[in-house]
C-alpha cells in the first residue's frame, strides 16, 4: 500500500476513534511514523491492509505465543462456536480452563474469570482489602495494573510512552491509599513495612516488570515482599497478565520460587481472545461472590469461546517443549541486540526473561523506572522506524517489552537483530561516540 493509502485510513480511524486507536499503546505518537492496518496474522507473521508482510514481535501485546492462528485453538473455536456465544452461564470448557489453570499454578486453589487485566488486578486488590479489613496498597514505579482509578498511579507503558504523570479524571482521593515505592528496592519496601506494614493490606507487583520495558527482579527482591507481606499480615499479589504461562507453565512465580497470595492472569490464558482471571487461596477466594461478600460480577466473564482457546492453548504449552525453544531463540535475539550495541559503539543495554524482551538505547542498566525513562527514546524512534522499513513489528514504545512465539525461527530473529545492527550503524555516525550513556 502507498504513503498516502496509509495515511488516508489513519485519517479515516482518527475520525471516529481518539487517535485513530482503540488503546493508546498501539500509536505511533513517541515514534513517528504510520502505523500499519493489520489485515490478517499466520504464525509469526502479520499483513497490513495493503498486503505488507511483518514479522511480529508485537504478538497482540503477548497472548499469541504460539503464533498466530495456530491450527489447534482455531479448531477449538470454531468447535465452540458451532455451540454457542454466550450464556450468562457457567460451561463445561470454562471449568475445563479452571481446572488447568488450578493444576498448573501451585499458588492458585480457585480462580475467577474476568474479561481484562484491569478486571483482575482491582478485583484482587478490593478482595484484598477485604481479607485483611485494612486500605493501604503498595506498588512500584513503572508497574502497570490496568487503567483503574487507585492503580494508574506512577503506571509505565503507554502512560510513560505519552509523558503522562497519570490520568486527568483520577481524583486524588482515589489514589490516596496508594503508596508508590521504586520497582526492585528492598531497602524502600523494608523501611515502609518497618513504618507501616500493619496498614498495608496488599503489595501487588509485576515479578517481571513488563510495562517499562521488560525489567528482571533483582536477586532478592520478590522473596523480600513475600517476607514483610507475611509478617506483617499482608497479602502478596503477583500481577501475572503478561508473564504468567509465558514465561513458565507455573508463571513467573514458578521460576522464581515465590508463592503469593493472589496472582492476576491474562493475555496467554485466553489466546487472544478477551479473557483474564484472578485466583489464589481458597480461603481468599471462598470471600468473593456468591460464595462471600466481595462482590465481583461480568456478563461476559467466562467466555466460551475464549475458555475454549485458553484450553488449546495451556494444552499445547503443558509438555514443556515450547518454553525450551522459547528461551532458545530468546538467547538468540538477546546476543543479537548485545553484539549490535557493542560493534556499533551505541550506550545501551538489552534485559531479557524467557521471550520478553527489551533493548533499551542510551543507557547501560535498567533496573526500574527511572533507568528506563533515562533511555534515549529519540534513537529508539529511529530504530522503530528502520525496524518497520525492514519489515518488522514490534512495540511502538521504549517502554514496551517486545515478544517471541513458537512459529519465529532463527531467521525471523536475524532479521530482525539485522535491522536493529543497521539502525545502530546510521545512529552511531549521526551521534559522534554513539548515543551517550546516561
Amino acid at each position: 500500500m502507498s504513503d498516502s493509502a496509509d495515511r488516508a485510513l489513519q485519517e479515516r480511524a482518527e475520525r471516529v476513534m481518539p487517535g485513530g486507536v482503540s488503546s493508546p499503546v498501539r500509536a505511533y505518537r513517541a515514534t513517528g511514523g504510520v502505523p500499519p492496518v493489520i489485515a490478517s496474522g499466520e504464525g509469526a507473521y502479520v499483513v497490513d491492509s495493503g498486503g505488507r508482510r511483518y514479522v511480529d514481535h508485537v504478538l497482540a501485546y503477548g497472548p499469541h505465543i504460539l503464533g498466530h492462528n495456530p491450527p489447534a485453538v482455531v479448531q477449538a473455536v470454531r468447535a465452540q462456536l458451532d455451540h454457542g456465544i454466550a450464556f450468562g452461564a457457567t460451561t463445561e470448557v470454562e471449568i475445563g480452563l479452571a481446572e488447568r489453570i488450578v493444576a498448573a499454578v501451585a499458588s492458585i486453589d480457585m480462580v475467577r474469570f474476568v474479561n481484562s487485566g484491569t478486571e483482575a488486578a482491582m478485583s484482587a486488590v478490593r478482595l484484598a482489602r477485604a481479607a485483611t479489613r485494612r486500605d493501604l496498597v503498595v506498588k512500584f514505579a513503572g508497574g502497570y495494573h490496568g487503567h483503574a482509578d487507585a492503580l494508574l498511579a506512577a503506571a509505565g507503558s503507554g502512560v510513560a510512552t505519552l509523558g503522562l504523570p497519570g490520568s486527568p479524571g483520577v481524583p486524588a482521593a482515589a489514589v490516596a491509599a496508594t503508596l508508590v515505592l521504586p520497582y526492585n528496592d528492598t531497602a524502600a519496601v523494608e523501611d515502609l513495612f518497618a513504618r507501616r506494614g500493619e496498614q498495608v493490606a496488599a503489595v501487588i507487583v509485576e515479578p517481571v516488570a513488563g510495562n517499562m520495558g521488560c525489567v528482571p527482579p533483582v536477586a532478592g527482591f520478590l522473596p523480600t515482599l513475600r517476607r514483610v507481606t507475611a509478617a506483617s499480615g499482608s497479602l502478596l499479589i503477583f500481577d501475572e497478565v503478561m508473564t504468567g504461562f509465558r514465561l513458565a507453565y507455573g508463571g513467573a512465580q514458578s521460576l522464581f520460587d515465590i508463592r503469593p497470595d493472589l496472582t492476576c492472569l491474562g493475555k496467554v490464558i485466553g489466546g487472544g481472545l478477551a479473557v483474564a482471571a484472578y485466583g489464589g487461596r481458597r480461603d481468599l477466594m471462598e470471600l468473593v461472590a456468591p460464595s462471600g461478600p466481595v462482590y465481583q460480577a461480568g456478563t461476559l466473564s467466562g467466555s466460551p469461546p475464549a475458555m475454549a482457546a485458553g484450553c488449546a492453548v495451556l494444552d499445547a504449552l503443558a509438555g514443556g517443549a515450547a518454553y525450551a525453544r522459547l528461551e532458545k531463540l530468546g538467547r538468540r535475539i538477546e546476543a543479537a541486540f548485545s553484539g549490535a550495541l557493542g560493534e556499533s559503539g551505541v550506550a545501551g543495554s538489552v534485559n531479557r526473561v524467557g521471550s520478553m524482551v527489551t533493548p533499551f538505547i542510551g543507557v547501560t542498566e535498567v533496573r526500574d523506572l527511572a533507568g528506563a525513562q533515562r533511555a534515549d527514546t529519540t534513537a529508539f524512534a529511529q530504530v522503530h522506524r528502520a525496524w518497520l522499513d525492514a519489515g518488522v513489528f514490534w512495540p511502538p514504545s521504549q517502554f514496551e517489552a517486545g515478544f517471541l512465539c513458537t512459529a519465529h525461527t532463527d531467521s525471523d530473529v536475524d532479521r530482525t537483530a539485522a535491522a536493529f545492527a543497521g539502525a545502530l550503524t546510521r545512529l552511531s555516525a549521526s551521534l559522534p561516540g554513539g548515543a551517550a550513556a546516561r
